[in-house]
């Protein structure tokens, strides 16, 4: 038995609309929005008297989603540090490809992204950077150069 696809990626976010507005600058489109709680929701998660609130991300290719989800209860557990390394364990990153870098850093800066380090160039390939977004996740910005 093999997996059919990756469905998406969830990240929890403490302010949900800035959120949304962050990622649909990026160019991704809003799918929908929902409430979740219950029963299912609590076996799901592991967790008791889960309410949260989700917004389903889409990229314009449809290949690929991201889940924004704000925990309204139980409180949500800060993670420490804060704001982790790129060599912290777990979730590293995720990586978008973008048709002009540049726009697009000036773009998010406007929703509170901050570059990492600098736009590097890998060989004649790609410009490629890493950026802080909403909730201190890293995301990654690729341009196809070559």
């Amino acid at each position: 038995m093999t997996i059919l696809r990756m469905d998406n990626v969830a990240v929890v976010v403490d302010d949900l609309d800035a959120a949304v507005a962050f990622f649909t600058e990026l160019g991704m489109e809003l799918e929908g929005k929902a409430q979740i709680e219950g029963l299912y929701a609590d076996r799901t998660v592991g967790l008791d008297g889960v309410r949260s609130d989700i917004a389903m991300m889409r990229t314009p290719d449809g290949h690929s989603k991201l889940e924004l989800t704000k925990y309204h209860t139980p409180a949500v557990s800060d993670a420490e540090p804060r704001n982790p390394p790129p060599n912290t364990l777990g979730l590293h990153r995720v990586m978008f490809a973008v048709d002009d870098i540049d726009d697009t850093i000036a773009r998010l800066r406007a929703h509170g992204a901050e570059l990492l380090g600098e736009v590097a160039q890998y060989e004649n390939i790609y410009r490629l950077c890493n950026l802080r977004g909403p909730a201190g996740i890293i995301v990654a910005l690729a341009e196809q150069i070559g």
